[in-house]
């Protein structure tokens, strides 16, 4: 009976989402409504209020973290962005083609994906994008690839997705291993949509009027290399600084946040700049879509009173025992993640089988991190990148399942089926 009336709230929550445009109620308010709501139904049901209440502080330590980490990733590209540091970047990217600098955007987001993971590629992408094409109908469309190809870029490497990264960590798979085996399927699900959009693709872009006109600033070359430099190191080193602490990742952003702080602290000090100042850290928090950050806590909240009633775990059991085939159970997995969140899927998954079952480096984990990593794109909020999306380019969820969803779905199958004959051809299928 709960179970059935958790899944009937978040349907209808996720229906609004949906259609946000027609019925003209942001998705954000109705994301944290029907989280809020979803606890409420959860503790109503349940003997021990307490035990929801440590359960719900567990969630909120995490989905914390995500949301500490996205605040201190877009005040880092915010910063550089104020300093004219992207224009390191946009200057030599010459090309106006649209296919062509729709090859070189998907291609630096998907092996910049596998280095920085596939949250802090979309929002670095999506604020180059802002500065490379003018057009937002041409931009909408490059980010939609940015999000395939963000979330395909993660997939193959051990840094570069979550649930990659928790296989990883569990013993699941090797790193050298996922590299091997999962970078040419990769590369196809990013591939295939890639080309079939180019296809269509004709002219070319128009550059906004300040990528044009030079605007003098108060600050030299040297220092806008200096900002440019400290905040991109700043999202290279995370993994390093989450390899070496063994502290999550938030803890490495904000970090380098307070570096860059005191860097921009430093260059504008003798000019005597304060938090109005359009150089200032304050003032690039405040630039932050603040709307999109209560979506995505909504979403995550959602997720995590699913997880802990159980349902997602029902969910994979239910898989598990009716389809009784390991491709058909992980390429259904792949499809779900992209309605909730893979990462609790994944995690139910890990639950269930153990090492002795599927061994380290098994067909079934190599196939899940693949289906996991590059499921969620199929629909915009199946995925960190495509919230990110959504808060850049306001992106909306039909306009995505439109245009992107069945591209996706084509990049999706694509690369599964690489990964299988890769695996039959080349390695002996357990």
């Amino acid at each position: 009976m709960m179970n059935l009336l958790l899944i009937s709230i978040f349907v209808i929550g996720y229906g609004f989402i949906a259609f946000e445009n027609s019925i003209k109620i942001n998705k954000s308010a109705t994301a944290m409504i029907t989280g809020i709501v979803l606890w409420v139904v959860y503790i109503l049901f349940a003997d021990d209020k307490n035990g929801v209440n440590e359960q719900l502080a567990h969630h909120l330590g995490e989905i914390s973290g995500i949301l500490f980490f996205l605040l201190g990733a877009m005040g880092i590209v915010e910063l550089i962005d104020a300093h004219d540091g992207f224009e390191m970047i946009t200057t030599r990217i010459v090309q106006l083609n649209k296919t062509k600098l729709l090859w070189i955007t998907v291609l630096i987001t998907f092996f910049l994906s596998s280095v920085i993971d596939n949250l802090t590629t979309a929002i670095v992408v999506g604020s180059l994008l802002r500065k490379l094409i003018y057009h937002e109908k041409d931009r909408v469309y490059f980010m939609g690839l940015v999000v395939i190809a963000a979330n395909a870029g993660g997939a193959w490497s051990p840094i570069g997705d979550v649930t990659t990264t928790m296989l990883w960590i569990g013993g699941q798979i090797s790193a050298p291993a996922i590299i091997m085996k999962l970078f040419l399927p990769a590369i196809t699900c990013t591939l295939v949509p890639l080309i079939l959009v180019s296809t269509k693709m004709k002219g070319e872009v128009t550059r906004p009027e300040s990528n044009k006109t030079h605007n003098k600033t108060r600050f030299t070359v040297k220092q806008k290399m200096i900002v440019f430099y400290s905040g991109i190191g700043s999202l290279l080193s995370v993994p390093i600084f989450k390899t070496f602490t063994h502290l999550p990742p938030y803890m490495g952003i904000l970090f380098g946040l307070g570096i860059l702080w005191i860097i921009t602290e430093i260059i504008h000090g003798k000019n005597g700049h304060h938090e109005d100042d359009q150089f200032s850290v304050a003032y690039a928090l405040r630039k932050i879509d603040s709307p999109s950050m209560f979506f995505f806590f909504g979403i995550l909240i959602s997720i995590a009173a699913l997880q802990t009633a159980g349902v997602l775990a029902s969910a994979a059991t239910w898989l598990t025992i009716h389809l009784n085939n390991n491709s058909l159970i992980v390429l259904s997995l792949g499809i779900l993640s992209a309605i909730v969140d893979n990462v609790p899927l994944v995690a139910a998954v890990q639950a269930m089988y153990d090492l002795s079952t599927f061994p380290m480096n098994h067909y079934f984990w190599e196939f899940l991190a693949y289906a996991a990593g590059t499921g969620g794109s199929i629909l915009i909020i199946g995925s960190a990148a495509g919230v990110v999306a959504m808060g850049i380019e306001k992106i909306t969820f039909m306009w995505y399942l439109k245009h992107m969803s069945l591209l996706a779905l084509a990049g999706y199958f694509a690369g599964a089926v690489i990964y299988v004959l890769q695996d039959l051809l080349l390695f002996s299928v357990v």
